[in-house]
């Protein structure tokens, strides 16, 4: 999950980046993270996973360092060593007040809002559940290219779902993360058999695949995206 979040960070910021050269202390930059709870572990490592790369890679790929990153928002999901004092570039931690699709919508509307104000480059939902958030407070997505305003916002999900695949397809969003859930529960069976014949197991990559308009078809792709 922290891996794949990498991902979806790596496909955002390709395509952000010039936006973010362009930021100042006068006029600062946010990308939003999207995430349903602040407590199950894999949306923790997706939050996480997502948050540290885009540090990582606005540090490393472009002319601004990691002094001119704040990470704020949910306590949840600012780490010891994330950088909080940065005016160029806010990376902000988003947790609506409850799992309710309610709360998702109103916590997705709320940032919509500020768009402009804030100058939100991206945003990225960590899960199907928010990603519905997003899509219902948008026309299911159709608003975030009608309205001008958030023409340029650049959205990228995770999971897959009807919705987000009908929005992918007609490239309101960027597109999304998809892992295989075969893989990882044939690698859990094979950690729990070592586990129980005391050998020594570790965490492992099961994989993930950035998927949009272009590949959703495809077959390695297309037998991963569930409705």
């Amino acid at each position: 999950n922290y891996e794949a979040a990498g991902l979806a960070a790596e496909k955002m910021f390709e395509v952000i980046k010039d936006r973010i050269e362009k930021s100042t202390v006068a006029k600062p930059v946010t990308i939003v993270v999207m995430n349903q709870d602040a407590s199950g572990e894999s949306l923790l490592s997706r939050g996480k996973g997502f948050r540290d790369r885009m540090v990582q890679l606005i540090a490393e790929k472009s002319s601004l360092s990691r002094d001119d990153i704040a990470v704020i928002g949910n306590t949840a999901y600012i780490a010891a060593d994330s950088p909080t004092k940065g005016r160029r570039v806010f990376i902000e931690m988003i947790v609506p007040a409850s799992a309710a699709m309610t709360d998702a919508t109103n916590s997705a509307q709320a940032v919509l809002n500020k768009v402009t104000s804030h100058s939100v480059l991206g945003i990225f939902c960590s899960n199907e559940a928010t990603i519905k958030g997003l899509l219902a407070a948008t026309n299911d997505g159709a608003t975030l290219k009608s309205n001008a305003a958030l023409r340029d916002v650049v959205v990228v999900g995770f999971d897959a779902g009807e919705a987000q695949k009908n929005a992918v397809r007609k490239q309101y969003m960027l597109g999304a993360i998809t892992q295989d859930p075969y893989m990882i529960g044939y690698r859990a069976v094979e950690l729990a058999y070592k586990a129980y014949k005391g050998e020594k197991v570790a965490d492992i990559d099961t994989g993930a695949k950035f998927w949009d308009h272009a590949n959703m078809d495809d077959a390695d792709i297309k037998g991963l995206l569930y409705d």
